[in-house]
């Protein structure tokens, strides 16, 4: 492809390495009571990293920043925007 590849087509190779530990890491230990936080968190961070680059080249940066604010005002609130009461 040439340079009109998409930061997914970009980062693919990154994106299998991370599903792949992952996968993993859930089937061979998590599933068995083995919890180690720091297991694929190489593969989570280049991936990640790779994503951001390529929405920062793209100028999608604010797309992250956006989200990050929804959160925070989520956060803030101390629950989701929507909520239903199931108690009715």
């Amino acid at each position: 492809m040439g340079a009109g590849r998409t930061s997914a087509s970009v980062c693919s190779r990154l994106r299998i390495a991370y599903n792949d530990c992952f996968n993993r890491w859930y089937t061979e230990k998590y599933l068995k009571g083995q919890w180690d936080k720091e297991e694929c968190k190489y593969e989570l961070e280049a991936y990640r990293a790779c994503v951001i680059k390529n929405m920062e080249d793209k100028n999608l940066s604010r797309l992250l920043q956006a989200e990050a604010l929804t959160q925070s005002r989520q956060d803030d609130l101390g629950q989701p925007l929507h909520t239903e009461d199931s108690s009715e």
